[in-house]
């Protein structure tokens, strides 16, 4: 919990920051370490790419698909900053933890933690399932594993001082989609938004915390869909398309740069207008 007064009432107030004068300043990365989870493809890849275009160092974690590390070099060729892929199954609660460690360690520090590595429920109904395997596959990566690299960077966060951590929800914490059925996945990112903000009040003292709600974009965790059910999701979003998850990188840059030092506990829906009726 954040240092109280003597009196137990409230907060200590947080010193606040200087400020670039430049708006554009406010948003560069430079000098920061950034971390993201999930990096190899689709929403974590974009979000790596703009960081170090940002100029932030990153390093981009990835379990089964090994992508991110072609992806790590092109972004030292291509923006001359440091980058490095490291392998580490977000399950595994003592492999984060030294994945951070090894980051921190090779960076020299970390700022920003990205915890984006997740997968879709494509099972069906829930009751109509058997067993309870799907279910705790899609807890244990979207939720459990969101929880331990939040935990792991949380530690460096408050040994330095200072950090952001973002998670990658999805407006399938808000709003229950039709027509797949998908109670798992939505109760994880359910629990990822209030995660999140719990941990803002927690950490308010040396971290931000927030997340961003995508709703339908172009990446492989939906290609469980078949056309039928995606013209379907069309319909029901004003502005009649999925998303680029290119679309997706302002939000994770908002929340990584000092642009948003006074905003934590917040959550930024990006989703076409899906959740606005």
């Amino acid at each position: 919990m954040p240092v109280t007064h003597a009196t137990g009432i409230g907060p200590v107030p947080t010193a606040a920051p200087k400020l670039a004068p430049n708006v554009l300043d406010l948003f560069s990365l430079k000098g920061k370490v950034a971390s993201v989870t999930g990096a190899s493809s689709g929403i974590g890849k974009e979000v790596a790419i703009a960081y170090a275009q940002a100029g932030a160092d990153v390093a981009l974690w990835y379990n089964g698909n090994p992508k991110a590390v072609e992806t790590a070099a092109m972004l030292e060729k291509e923006y001359g900053v440091r980058a490095k892929a490291y392998k580490c199954p977000i399950t595994d609660s003592a492999a984060v933890e030294a994945t951070t460690a090894q980051i921190v360690k090779d960076f020299g520090r970390l700022d920003v933690q990205v915890v984006n590595a997740g997968v879709a429920w494509e099972a069906g109904p829930m009751i109509d399932v058997e067993g309870h395997d799907e279910w705790k596959k899609v807890i244990d990566i979207d939720l459990n594993g969101a929880y331990y690299a939040a935990k792991a960077a949380g530690r460096v966060f408050k040994s330095q001082g200072t950090g952001s951590l973002i998670f990658t929800a999805s407006m399938s914490g808000h709003i229950v989609n039709i027509p797949q059925m998908q109670a798992c996945y939505n109760a994880a990112k359910a629990g990822l938004l209030h995660l999140s903000r719990s941990l803002a009040v927690e950490w308010a003292g040396f971290a931000r915390s927030n997340t961003v709600s995508p709703g339908y974009m172009i990446t492989e965790i939906s290609n469980f869909a078949p056309k039928d059910t995606k013209q379907k999701w069309q319909q029901l979003i004003p502005l009649g398309r999925e998303g680029n998850p290119r679309e997706l990188v302002g939000a994770y840059l908002y929340f990584a740069s000092d642009a948003s030092t006074y905003t934590t506990g917040a959550d930024l829906i990006v989703d076409g207008g899906y959740c606005a009726p």
